[in-house]
């Protein structure tokens, strides 16, 4: 028993050092429909993100971005590129569904993480009004 408990515990542990792919999710509300208000509302969310999980940019295999239909005025990929200078990682957008009720002016992200962290170690972000959609999961504190 003793030696099987070892064998088990030796496992445990290599495949905890194993880097995967984990996704780190966040979302936040904006104050406006413009451009600036787009690429803040993002900077700060990708920041929290960012600093909550001690994200580096070599270990991002990809981000998807996605906005409520309401949102139009810019990619929120822009701000990832020129405010984070996220050049080498492949970033995506796209729209949310235009479901009757759904949040307005919200931005979402997932980011694509290679990582030794266990899923249940990532920190996840709900800012603003967005925090009443995964209350259960928004870890982070900005």
């Amino acid at each position: 028993a003793i030696l099987f408990e070892h064998k088990f515990l030796i496992l445990r542990t290599v495949n905890r050092l194993a880097t995967k792919v984990r996704g780190v999710k966040g979302a936040i509300t904006t104050d406006g429909t413009s451009a600036e208000h787009v690429l803040a509302a993002t900077e700060q969310l990708l920041s929290v993100l960012i600093d909550e999980n001690k994200i580096d940019q070599d270990d991002v295999a990809a981000v998807q971005f996605t906005t409520s239909p309401d949102l139009v005025a810019e990619f929120p990929a822009v701000a990832a590129r020129e405010r984070f200078g996220w050049n080498d990682a492949p970033l995506m957008c796209g729209h949310e569904m235009a479901r009757p009720g759904a949040l307005t002016q919200c931005i979402r992200i997932l980011i694509f993480w290679n990582t030794d962290k266990a899923q249940n170690e990532i920190r996840h972000a709900y800012l603003n009004d967005a925090a009443k959609l995964r209350p259960d999961l928004s870890t982070a504190t900005s």
